[in-house]
């Protein structure tokens, strides 16, 4: 098992109290063809927390999670994190504010090594520029060195660093969902958004992916999770959110929401 003091000190919580959410959603909405997907959606996903999002299929977790980071724009409503309105803030810019996500089917690039795909994802580097790689050298190698020995740390800490120079594209499904989880990890998130992060993942290393989870939430990480496997939902996250045809249905913890028929109905039968 995994403790905080072993979780990257890049992800730190936004400053504030605990009682403040990082993430807030005021009737929020998204239609696709006159169809509602997410349907007048209000949530507060608090700091220092590993927050769950269920539901049937075709409830709009994944929709839900789209817009919170920017790759789906909303039809209405508001998205408040760390107390600005990012509603219609492109993704690229939520991302380098803190809000990282990860996506059900693992986007990492294939071709390029474990190590080589954790790098990439760095914002700010000054090399990036023309200007920083003609006169900005020495900052851009000092930049370099930097996240080399951060990548390091990941690879370490994941039990990844033998595989540092594997092609990404070689590894495993649960292999990969850890490339994922760290390269998100590399962008200093505060609040981070996993879409299945166990989908496809041996039940052995879902479990080691489970402990790297609480050990990032010991440290500071918050996290939004869209899972269905609900004894993993069990045992990483309160609260859980319940979506169901686009709206929320309940919210509580896992014990609650058996106790709740409405919410028995919709999704936990079977």
């Amino acid at each position: 098992m995994l403790t905080a003091s072993d979780a990257p000190a890049e992800a730190t919580a936004s400053p504030g109290s605990l009682d403040e959410p990082l993430l807030v959603t005021r009737n929020l909405e998204r239609t696709f063809s006159g169809v509602r997907a997410v349907d007048g959606v209000s949530i507060d996903v608090r700091p220092g927390r590993i927050t769950g999002l269920i539901g049937p299929n075709g409830a709009g977790k994944s929709t839900m999670l789209a817009m919170l980071a920017g790759t789906t724009p909303s039809t209405s409503g508001q998205i408040l994190f760390d107390g600005r309105d990012v509603t219609r803030v492109p993704a690229f810019e939520r991302a380098r504010a803190g809000l990282v996500r990860t996506f059900q089917l693992s986007s990492e690039f294939k071709r390029m090594t474990v190590l080589e795909n954790l790098l990439v994802s760095v914002p700010g580097n000054p090399g990036d520029s023309l200007t920083g790689a003609l006169f900005a050298r020495r900052k851009a190698k000092k930049f370099d060195r930097e996240q080399l020995l951060v990548a390091g740390e990941l690879l370490e800490r994941f039990r990844m660093t033998s595989h540092a120079d594997t092609y990404a594209g070689a590894l495993s499904g649960g292999q990969r969902r850890l490339v994922e989880i760290m390269r998100a990890l590399m962008a200093r998130p505060k609040l981070l958004l996993l879409d299945e992060p166990m989908a496809g993942v041996h039940p052995r290393l879902a479990i080691e992916i489970g402990e790297h989870l609480i050990a990032l939430k010991e440290a500071g990480t918050t996290v939004l999770m869209v899972e269905h496997e609900l004894s993993i939902v069990d045992q990483l996250c309160d609260p859980v959110i319940v979506l169901a045809e686009g709206r929320v249905l309940a919210e509580g913890t896992m014990a609650d929401l058996r106790s709740q028929q409405d919410v028995v109905d919709a999704y936990l039968i079977g």
